[in-house]
């Protein structure tokens, strides 16, 4: 294994990240703010509890799942899209390194930094709901897997593409209306039978579910299947991206 190439391509991609630190650390806490705003004042004061939890901190695994999973798809899409649209991904191919080398660089790098976003966004809620959290290695288990998993969906986008608009389109039309369906700002036991049973084609509804489990203790779907679908995720999206280095796919074209 070539660490310092790991840790070369790893060190790059943070450096731009650290380069708009306050902008990275400003938008998630004034969305967050928003988020609270409208989903707690407003719909909050209709509904006091869900499932016994107060509705405001109900809703806070949600709000760091949907900024963790679209943050880690576009850190990582766009660092590996780059590269194709410059022209150095050919200096990266023709160096000493194999394909593992490379993921783990790239992919290390976008989910650091959207566990970055999930951490700060965590303690903003701590400003407006009171939180504890029953479970928190468990928490910090499912922000890592959501995390790694999504930045390497995010890397099988970014070499997809062939436009930067197509670096927005499976963030803004598949995951983030998955997100909102899958039941982040609600149960699904709230549903009628016929939608609950819809919704569990959803697979982010295991991820949430499973990441609520570690704040509440509480969950639409048994834990262990969370980690299974998450798990199994993570294989797939790797399994595509061994086949595309393979290949040669969208990468030597």
């Amino acid at each position: 294994m070539n660490w310092i190439a790991i840790w070369s391509i790893y060190r790059f991609e943070m450096t731009r990240f650290f380069r708009t630190l306050f902008q990275s650390f400003l938008s998630p806490v004034l969305s967050t703010s928003l988020y609270f705003v409208v989903f707690g004042a407003a719909i909050g004061s209709r509904i006091d509890q869900v499932d016994g939890i107060d509705y405001g901190a109900f809703i806070v695994p949600g709000l760091i799942m949907l900024s963790v999973m679209t943050q880690s798809i576009s850190n990582a899409s766009f660092g590996i899209y780059f590269p194709k649209f410059i022209g150095t991904i050919y200096e990266l191919l023709s160096a000493p390194v194999n394909f593992l080398e490379i993921v783990l660089g790239y992919v290390g790098a976008a989910a650091t930094k959207a566990l970055f976003i999930g951490f700060v966004i965590l303690a903003t809620a701590t400003l407006f709901v009171d939180l504890t959290i029953a479970h928190p290695l468990a928490m910090v288990l499912f922000l890592l897997l959501t995390c790694l998993s999504f930045a390497l969906m995010g890397f099988i986008i970014g070499i997809w593409a062939k436009n930067f608009e197509q670096l927005q389109l499976v963030p803004l039309l598949v995951v983030t209306p998955l997100v909102f369906l899958g039941g982040s700002f609600y149960s699904i036991s709230m549903l009628p039978p016929i939608w609950q049973k819809i919704t569990l084609f959803n697979p982010v509804v295991y991820l949430i579910s499973g990441f609520r489990w570690s704040f509440f203790g509480t969950s639409d779907v048994p834990v262990g299947v969370s980690l299974l679908a998450i798990g199994g995720f993570t294989a797939l999206c790797l399994a595509v991206i061994w086949w595309i280095f393979k290949t040669g796919w969208r990468i030597r074209s």
